[in-house]
């Protein structure tokens, strides 16, 4: 089956899967849920609109370089005061933690047997329709995220992500002695050594906000 590639990388970004109110988590990889919406942006889809035909796409994440866990500590409403569902003022504080990876380097790959459709997203990435982030709308990518002249493999999922060449990093991130071993996380079939991620998409889940469980295994 053919694997569609992309590169996430930018100095923040956040991948929520069980956020709720005041703490706003991130997985240390990208969700399958955040790359949906990201895709669904590129197209130009509508929250309303089923994204079926993108969830049954088969992901994996190759971490090329680990992002450092940050936490960002907000307080909203303290002098301007925050609107209740009654029509009355609230003069208190609302405070948040909301958490991000710094300097993190994802490649993404999205596996399916219809060609059309990873063609289309190759496609919407070079020219989407809406503001493309990493998880949080203030969080741009820092380089693009299609993959020069074509992110189309003609190769299974683990096969295209391992077989992928490392980009080259910055002098900041340059290591001494052997490198470490790359951590993939490889969607597939419910097992022993599979771990479940709340974050497949259903129908239309930006909207119902409806999301379901998705296995994973991590591997290096």
């Amino acid at each position: 089956m053919p694997t569609l590639l992309l590169r996430l990388c930018g100095p923040m970004q956040s991948w929520g899967t069980r956020s709720r109110f005041t703490e706003r988590d991130t997985e240390l990889e990208p969700s399958k849920s955040g790359v949906i919406g990201l895709l669904c942006a590129a197209l130009g889809r509508q929250r309303g609109e089923s994204v079926d035909d993108l969830s049954a796409l088969r992901m994996g994440v190759r971490v090329d370089h680990e992002g450092a866990l940050a936490r960002d500590y907000h307080t909203a409403g303290a002098r301007t005061g925050i609107a209740r569902a009654d029509g009355s003022l609230s003069k208190d504080a609302v405070v948040s933690n909301r958490y991000y990876l710094a300097d993190a380097d994802f490649l993404v790959g999205l596996e399916g047997s219809d060609r059309g459709l990873l063609d289309e997203l190759d496609a919407a990435l070079r020219a989407p329709r809406w503001q493309l982030f990493l998880g949080r709308k203030s969080f741009p990518p820092g380089l693009p995220l299609y993959l020069p002249e074509s992110g189309i493999r003609d190769a299974d999922l683990e096969t295209a992500l391992a077989s992928e060449p490392l980009p080259l990093r910055p002098l900041a991130f340059a290591q001494s002695g052997d490198r470490q071993p790359l951590r993939y996380v490889i969607q597939r079939e419910p097992g022993a050594t599979a771990e479940v991620r709340m974050d497949q998409p259903i129908g239309a889940a930006f909207l119902e906000r409806n999301f379901g469980p998705r296995w994973v295994e991590t591997r290096f």
